[in-house]
């Protein structure tokens, strides 16, 4: 590890204290991602943007400690230091997946949803969130159904089809089939969500502990979570959902809405991305008519 002077100097404002080395870390879609070697002897990762986004990382921080206020729930690395321009978290040292660690994380996840939220929506008041970069509303809302429709659908579908990112077509299948979340989706009350849980933000950590980073919370429906988790191909999933089952029962027929709950991420993926999310949106929406 060199020493990247202008990032080390950074966390050292932050920290208090001296930082031996600096190394870039690959994969962030956002962010930049640096390890930090600190002369306490400590690990941690920094994490930056430039320009900033406005509260970025203070809102990733607030979710953190949410998510880390259920004892017995989802582990997630320490805070160290945040500001406008960065974050600093302990560093968590990764492994192969593992049953044991699977079955572990699925007990978690089950805790933590049944943690819960004061409603469907913020769960300290403030509003605004972000799903990687783009806002994310979380003004509450009376009910799943209405909160699904009209902050998680809604504004994703509109900026993909104006953008040329769905096609006309298709964005009515999806707005057709969201039409039915009453019918198609139980009520049920509102779970404390990581809200961004897909495999990228699942951590194996050394010691048989899994960490969820880079949240984007609310209170929710749990199955939403679970949906994502499925979308890219968690490692271990049917061991981590077999241990969450076991611990909290999930309602009838939720195999069979896990399509529905990933139009959400399918659409944000399409905003962001491009590619084909649009129309797999669709694809999936089509089932549900």
């Amino acid at each position: 590890m060199a020493r990247q002077p202008v990032i080390a100097e950074r966390a050292e404002q932050l920290l208090g204290s001296a930082v031996i080395a600096t190394s870039p870390i690959a994969g962030g879609d956002i962010a930049t991602a640096v390890k930090l070697r600190l002369s306490n002897g400590r690990t941690a990762l920094l994490k930056t943007l430039t320009p900033p986004l406005p509260g970025l990382f203070e809102r990733e921080a607030a979710g953190l400690g949410w998510l880390g206020d259920v004892g017995d729930g989802v582990a997630v690395p320490e805070v160290l230091a945040v500001a406008e321009d960065c974050l600093v978290l302990d560093w968590v040292e990764t492994v192969r997946p593992q049953a044991e660690a699977a079955a572990g994380f699925g007990r978690a996840l089950a805790r933590t949803h049944a943690a819960g939220a004061p409603g469907f929506g913020a769960y300290d008041g403030n509003p605004d969130g972000y799903i990687g970069r783009l806002p994310l509303n979380n003004q509450p809302a009376a009910t799943w159904a209405e909160f699904y429709v009209t902050r998680r659908i809604t504004p994703y579908l509109r900026v993909a089809r104006d953008k040329g990112l769905v096609s006309p077509a298709d964005a009515v299948v999806v707005e057709r089939a969201v039409e039915r979340v009453a019918d198609v989706v139980p009520e049920e009350s509102p779970a404390r969500l990581h809200g961004d849980l897909w495999n990228g933000n699942v951590l194996w950590g050394a010691g048989g502990q899994v960490f969820a980073i880079d949240p984007a919370g609310y209170g929710g429906h749990r199955e939403v979570d679970l949906a994502m988790l499925a979308l890219f191909g968690l490692p271990q999933l049917p061991l981590v959902l077999e241990a969450y089952t076991e611990t909290t029962p999930l309602a009838d027929g939720w195999e069979e809405r896990v399509g529905f709950h990933q139009l959400f991420p399918l659409l944000v993926h399409a905003c962001l991305f491009g590619g084909q999310y649009g129309a797999r949106a669709a694809t999936l929406a089509s089932r549900y008519l």
